[in-house]
């Protein structure tokens, strides 16, 4: 059954900029929505040990995003199970449908929907997602216990997946384009010392090869960048880490973009090309893309909006 609801403030993505925002919009007496997404906690919800948050010197992702949304829930954020289909920032006040039947009415709106893992367009890499192909170490790695792994990529996505799937696989190897990691020091570190894992240089994903009934990856062929030389590698499965693009679907052709489909914002600010709509988070942030980063310009975007709320009352 369809349903109407308005709020001040509609956030739309839950990861530490949407969560963020929830709570400093909630402070500011906003009442704010927040709409999860297809992919409640964002990113970190699929990564494991997270080092680098202020405060705790290691913590697991998805125990910190819950956390994150416990806070939010507790400052009074209304945090709903539901997706965005579709979005109005032409007509006031703004309006998103959601896959529920909801449609819901805001006076600001903050966009935190994040980034989503890329892949290579390869059609066997297509074929066999799910089918031994992914972009998810920490969903999928159990499933390939005492088994050959390759991971593609060479900046922190791919080295901590590789990292991760030691726990579970026989050999892990890293492909890799260039001669050099784009990983942080201490990761590049820890994957070159580490045993199981042999790094293949200069070298990309050609193909992936498996079998048909059932669908399964048997292992990855790959091309030397500088010869052409192709090698054939066993692995059952094949994990691609190649970075992420911007979550734009529902913003791509309203909002200004920049760095190849990045919302863009006003400097220092989180305001983007439409008065009252803002963005926070990996949606516009193509050069720091850290959780603390996002969490901090989730604070600045509902900052931005209780301004901007109270100077149009």
């Amino acid at each position: 059954m369809s349903q109407f609801r308005h709020t001040k403030t509609l956030i739309i993505g839950s990861g530490p900029a949407g969560y963020t925002a929830a709570v400093y919009a909630s402070r500011a007496m906003l009442e704010p929505i927040l709409v999860q997404g297809i992919e409640p906690g964002g990113q970190l919800t699929t990564t494991t040990e997270v080092e680098n948050w202020p405060g705790d010197s290691e913590v697991q992702g998805p125990d910190l995003m819950l956390r994150m949304e416990t806070h939010a829930r507790a400052m009074g954020a209304e945090v709903i199970s539901d997706i965005i289909k579709e979005l109005d920032l032409v007509n006031r006040p703004f309006t998103a449908d959601g896959d529920s039947g909801t449609t819901y009415s805001a006076d600001s709106i903050i966009l935190a929907t994040g980034a989503r893992a890329k892949w290579l367009g390869l059609v066997s890499e297509e074929k066999f997602k799910g089918f031994g192909v992914s972009a998810c170490a920490t969903c999928d790695g159990f499933f390939y216990r005492g088994q050959e792994i390759v991971v593609v990529g060479g900046g922190n996505t791919a080295v901590e997946e590789a990292l991760f799937l030691t726990n579970f696989a026989s050999k892990v190897t890293l492909v890799h384009r260039r001669d050099a990691l784009r990983a942080e020091k201490i990761l590049q570190n820890r994957l070159l010392n580490h045993p199981k894992i042999e790094t293949l240089w200069f070298h990309e994903l050609l193909e992936v090869i498996g079998t048909e009934n059932p669908l399964g990856v048997e292992a990855a062929l790959v091309k030397h960048t500088k010869t052409g030389e192709v090698t054939k590698i066993p692995a059952k499965g094949i994990f691609v880490a190649i970075g992420h693009a911007p979550a734009n679907e529902l913003v791509k052709d309203v909002l200004e973009m920049h760095n190849g489909g990045y919302v863009n914002v006003e400097a220092g600010s989180t305001r983007t090309s439409i008065p009252g709509v803002f963005a926070a988070g990996d949606l516009t942030d193509h050069t720091y893309r850290q959780a603390v980063t996002s969490a901090g310009m989730g604070c600045m975007a509902a900052l931005d909006a209780e301004k901007f709320l109270a100077e149009a009352s």
